[in-house]
């Protein structure tokens, strides 16, 4: 077995030649790894020696792509038989491994998507701003850039179609008001079968497929059939779905030529930082779909840049969804491994068009400046930042801008439930994925004693205590941009909770090297470690309006956990009373009646009928409820020997 090697193939000339000599002018894929085995980007090519050979002649001198080769060591390629298959394996392996100089499209949670769960029995349609494939047969739709239209169509397709109007039944044992007026067929109380009910589900997403018509259709035909078959009511609730389908798609008509193809348009608006994409998706002339995408405009050029969009996008869409023209803005690096890769996945030819003249370069051109639209209110977004971050630094006197901020709350009522948050703020942007929470440990604080100074220095200490172990041990606390040691750290609250915090870091040695501030509510006053008065600000400056979104922020994730904490607690605590209950069996309760008060107007024979609940346990959970009613107990039957030993 040969050692790791562990200078970058850019440092060693001879062995990269070596390795790009013994790489085939095939088409197929590459994995380029670093010094610890790990897969830094993963990409395709018809002919993979001239491919990865140009990123090492020096021509390419983007920062990202330059940093990306300082750590490359080694290169591994798979062959495949055609371009297409190269495109499709590159997509599995990127979804599989997901190699942090892959990531083009940025997840910022600024576009919404809907989603339809149909990993579930009775699917539920929502809308959503995370795409978070967890379930592989769920399906996400967009992402949308008009969030309105978006609202205004679900909401209008909940009326034409009767469907799942809540996450939760509203009542145990029959349903609520929508299922009277014919808003939804029953699913609390199982009365349409999981089978049909997907069948009108499969209905509302052929409207996000952009395939309304051939629904229209499909629907025209069923509502002859059920005349025919004198099945008046039936084909009057037919003919009703197909007025409001008709409602719901009088919308823009685009006018092009030949507007029985189906086309998407996709184009882009770009500056230094930001590349903003925008999709137009035309269904038989209409647009029925506007989607949005913001990208690194340092990834590539435009071309690349649109070519990875659409890749990204219709590998995560079904066949039926890839229209037969894509028109383009700029010409694709690929774009004719893309049109194959298409047309095989949708059965029939796709072609990838940039059109230069007429209707359809004028279409592009639409599309172009709806995407200069969006660039702007980026630019104004990240400007409203950096003037926040620019005057954060001076207020607090900092050598550069904070680019990570923690915030920190503690949240409790008189002392019971006691939890406290921390919220992060990455280049003046809330970065959700580090959000954390805590759960105060101290003894001392408990219902009827609180001590939000104590609360605070236990979370403080618990956070930082890694980095005081470090330091302990000599050995650096900031490791590059990928570490997760603030710049700035806020605590919600004046003098008195910056005093603990202060003590509590001077305690760990670390009081140098976290610059951290208190933000007073009252009148947003900044208090510093020392100083008995606050700084001079304006409640209203960029800087001051950075620390109260974030104060905000952590104020708002503590409140939404301590309520979490204290309804679990209050859902349980009658329970625990219960001989014999055990948490496990108060899950399956729980799961099966959803409140305590439906556990307490239940039955013995209702409650033995959970998994795990015997007769005799129904009876000592009912006789609780019930303490009173004995003789009803007594006419119960003994339980059998299979019973009682459940």
């Amino acid at each position: 077995m040969t050692a790791p090697q562990t200078l970058s193939l850019i440092d060693d000339p001879e062995r990269l030649e070596a390795r790009l000599k013994e790489i085939p002018q095939e088409p197929g894929v590459y994995y380029m790894r670093d010094r610890t085995d790990q897969i830094l980007y993963i990409g395709k090519s018809k002919r993979l020696r001239s491919r990865l050979r140009s990123y090492f002649n020096g021509h390419d001198t983007r920062p990202r792509i330059t940093l990306m080769m300082r750590q490359v060591v080694e290169i591994e390629v798979i062959v495949t038989d055609t371009e297409a298959e190269a495109l499709a394996l590159e997509a599995n392996l990127i979804r599989q491994h997901q190699p942090h100089f892959n990531v083009l499209l940025k997840d910022d949670k600024k576009y919404p998507y809907l989603c339809i769960t149909w990993s579930e029995p009775y699917p539920r349609i929502f809308i959503t701003r995370k795409r978070r494939m967890a379930k592989e047969r769920d399906r996400y739709y967009g992402p949308y850039v008009d969030s309105r239209t978006l609202r205004t169509t679900l909401h209008l397709v909940k009326r034409i179609f009767p469907l799942r109007q809540r996450p939760q039944p509203l009542f145990k044992d029959r349903p609520c008001l929508n299922y009277d007026i014919g808003r939804c067929p029953g699913v609390c109380q199982a009365m349409i079968s999981p089978e049909d009910y997907r069948k009108t589900v499969q209905k509302v997403a052929m409207i996000f497929q952009g395939r309304t018509r051939e629904l229209e259709e499909s629907l025209a035909a069923q509502m002859e059939k059920a005349a025919e078959d004198l099945n008046f009511e039936h084909a009057a609730r037919l003919r009703d779905q197909i007025a409001g389908l008709k409602s719901l798609s009088a919308d823009q008509k685009v006018a092009l030529p030949d507007d029985t193809i189906s086309r998407d348009a996709i184009a882009l608006a770009a500056d230094e930082h930001h590349a903003c994409v925008q999709l137009f998706q035309i269904r038989a002339g209409r647009l029925v779909g506007r989607l949005g995408f913001i990208a690194d405009a340092q990834s590539g050029e435009y071309g690349a840049i649109l070519q990875r969009v659409l890749e990204e996008h219709y590998q995560t869409v079904d066949p039926v969804e890839i229209p037969a023209e894509i028109l383009v803005q700029h010409e694709l690096p690929d774009g004719e491994m893309l049109a194959e890769f298409l047309s095989q996945a949708k059965g029939r030819k796709v072609s990838i068009v940039a059109p230069q003249r007429q209707t359809k370069a004028e279409l592009i051109e639409m599309v172009e400046r709806n995407a200069g639209i969006e660039l702007a209110r980026t630019q104004k977004f990240a400007d409203r930042n950096a003037a926040a971050m620019q005057d954060l630094a001076e207020i607090l006197d900092l050598p550069e801008l904070p680019r990570r901020i923690e915030g920190y709350d503690i949240s409790h009522i008189q002392g019971s439930d006691a939890v406290a948050s921390q919220v992060v703020f990455v280049d003046g942007l809330p970065a959700k994925q580090h959000y954390r929470h805590y759960k105060i440990k101290n003894p001392e604080v408990r219902s009827g004693r609180s001590d939000d100074f104590a609360s605070m220095a236990e979370v403080i200490s618990r956070r930082f205590r890694k980095y005081a172990a470090a330091k302990a041990k000599g050995e650096p606390l900031v490791a590059g941009k990928s570490s997760d040691f603030p710049d700035v750290v806020m605590i919600d609250g004046g003098k008195g909770q910056l005093s603990a915090v202060v003590n509590v870091l001077r305690e760990m040695n670390l009081l140098e090297e976290i610059k951290v501030v208190s933000l007073a509510k009252q009148r947003e006053e900044i208090f510093l470690p020392g100083e008995s008065f606050p700084l001079e600000t304006d409640a209203e400056q960029p800087g001051v309006q950075l620390l109260r979104r974030l104060r905000d922020e952590a104020h708002r994730f503590a409140v939404t956990f301590h309520r979490q904490q204290r309804t679990t607690r209050m859902r349980r605590s009658s329970l625990d009373e219960i001989p014999g209950l055990g948490l496990h069996r108060q899950k399956l309760l729980l799961a099966e009646f959803r409140s305590i008060d439906y556990i307490r107007e239940a039955t013995p024979e209702q409650l033995a009928t959970v998994s795990g609940i015997g007769m005799q346990i129904a009876k000592q959970i009912y006789r609780y409820f019930h303490p009173g009613d004995e003789d009803a107990i007594d006419s119960i039957p003994e339980p059998t020997n299979s019973e009682a030993v459940s």
